[in-house]
């Protein structure tokens, strides 16, 4: 069972976002937005790169708010959504904010494993999405949850 705590820290919200956007850089990925939520949900940094699509926001925060209203990564979500469509439409419209069931929200861990927030990044690819949340993350020197 994944345990969570009250918040992760802005300054660790910063470097996620730093770490993801030079990571989007180097890979030369397509601009990025990375948002990064408590565990209430609540938006704790957000970065939108010039030339991202005014509607990038929403997808991240999607990502990463429906990885904290499961306990499970956004890419576990799209799995849940083939194997159980009814499930995912049952929790999304439950759920306070958006739910989008694609790779790219990742559960930020501390080096106990307890859940402190939730990485959401969208703008490229699904699977680079998810590659600069882990980034970002590892810069942070915490934890992306499996």
């Amino acid at each position: 069972m994944t345990t969570f705590q009250a918040s992760i820290t802005a300054e660790a919200a910063h470097t996620i976002i730093d770490g993801a956007m030079a990571y989007g850089r180097e890979q030369q990925m397509k601009p990025l937005v990375v948002l990064v939520l408590d565990t209430a949900g609540a938006p704790v940094a957000y970065l939108r790169s010039d030339g991202s699509p005014s509607g990038r926001f929403d997808i991240a925060r999607g990502k990463a708010n429906g990885a904290l209203a499961v306990g499970v990564n956004s890419r576990r979500l799209g799995e849940m959504a083939v194997e159980r469509p009814h499930f995912i439409d049952g929790v999304a419209g439950s759920i306070t904010g958006p739910l989008v069931p694609v790779a790219g929200g990742v559960l930020v861990c501390d080096a106990d494993g307890t859940v402190i927030g939730a990485v959401g990044v969208s703008g490229d690819t699904s699977d680079n999405d998810e590659a600069a949340a882990v980034a970002g993350i590892t810069a942070a020197g915490l934890n992306a949850a499996e």
